[in-house]
């Protein structure tokens, strides 16, 4: 009866030895997952891996249409998709709405888990604006039916999107005049 009870309190030490064991093993697991995405040595990174690899894009392929469409700056450049980064690199991409600008403290070629991805670059970015700042510009209350046009054109005078329209340049005066007709 006395040796059950020392084995109860084995495995109770046991396990949390094991929990301990755990999280410096997470750590551990992340430095190896870092080491194990890194390139070999003289092999560079292309740019729109290396973002996409770092989780700033959510796909590759974005990074490569972000690369193509000029929102990806390199040290002040624009670059192409298949531009070599460095460390020490600045990195300005534009996305969902806003800029953000890492500096490449790690090379990877492989995507990682976000703990092991932050550690590959240094965040420079300005904060992103608080929900509260941004105006909610054209929500309706539930049953109240299809806007007017009076509704419609004050929504898209909130949304600033009252410029030349498909109607040809049309309706594109100060809000509220119909124009010449």
């Amino acid at each position: 009866m006395a040796s059950e009870g020392a084995d109860e309190n084995t495995s109770a030490a046991g396990a949390e030895g094991a929990s301990g064991e755990r999280s410096a093993r997470g750590s551990a697991d992340a430095a190896a997952a870092a080491e194990a995405a890194r390139p070999a040595s003289g092999e560079s990174v292309r740019i729109d891996s290396w973002i996409w690899s770092v989780r700033l894009v959510k796909t590759r392929s974005m990074g490569a249409a972000a690369c193509r469409g000029g929102h990806v700056r390199v040290n002040g450049e624009r670059v192409k998709p298949a531009y070599s980064v460095r460390v020490g690199d600045e990195v300005r991409l534009r996305h969902a709405g806003r800029e953000r600008i890492v500096v490449v403290k790690r090379l990877i070629r492989k995507r990682v888990g976000a703990p092991v991805a932050v550690e590959c670059y240094v965040d420079n970015s300005p904060p992103p604006p608080p929900r509260e700042a941004m105006a909610p510009a054209g929500i309706r209350d539930r049953g109240t039916g299809r806007p007017t046009k009076r509704d419609r054109r004050e929504i898209e005078r909130l949304r600033a999107l009252s410029g030349p329209g498909p109607l040809g340049g049309r309706g594109s005066g100060p809000a509220g005049s119909p124009g010449p007709r």
